[in-house]
């Protein structure tokens, strides 16, 4: 008789902490990757290319937990960005996943959803971070990505879904 069992970790929930691990060690370094290059990372949103990575390649769970947690992480490594900047991107992402999971049901398209719930999303950050600017919460620019980057992102990770959904189907 053969004896086999099974281990509480699948395959699949590997997968997934591996990838947790990798976004954060992604996160983690993007402060110094910027200083080194003397490039500002942030601006091609790496935050967001998590999650996008993580909706193609993990579960809704995991998405919802990385959304949550990688800008609470980049405060805690870095302090940056400042306390009110980091609540406002958690709320930002989070919208863009609810968002995104929402549109994809009932459109039925993850392209379409995923460049709808980032144009939303992106609204939604900059009508409350001109709130906070304006009510002295929070200094500084209020565009500090430039909107051409922003638009070159969005086509990306909305062309990933796309090429990503369509692997699926073959």
């Amino acid at each position: 008789m053969e004896n086999t069992t099974v281990h509480p970790l699948s395959i699949s929930k590997i997968r997934v902490i591996v990838f947790d691990i990798m976004a954060l060690l992604a996160i983690y370094l993007v402060p110094s990757v910027s200083h080194l290059l003397s490039l500002p990372a942030y601006y091609i949103e790496p935050m967001r290319i998590m999650l996008i990575l993580a909706l193609v390649h993990t579960s809704r769970k995991n998405v919802y937990l990385l959304a949550l947690t990688l800008p609470i992480f980049s405060f805690l490594i870095s302090a940056h960005p400042s306390l009110i900047k980091t609540s406002l991107i958690t709320g930002e992402l989070l919208l863009n996943v609810w968002l995104f999971f929402i549109l994809s049901e009932k459109l039925s398209n993850k392209t379409l959803s995923i460049f709808l719930s980032i144009i939303a999303s992106k609204i939604f950050y900059y009508m409350v971070k001109l709130f906070l600017i304006n009510s002295a919460l929070m200094t500084g620019n209020l565009i500090s990505t430039p909107i051409y980057i922003q638009i070159i992102m969005l086509l990306l990770l909305s062309g990933y879904i796309y090429l990503m959904d369509i692997r699926k189907q073959i």
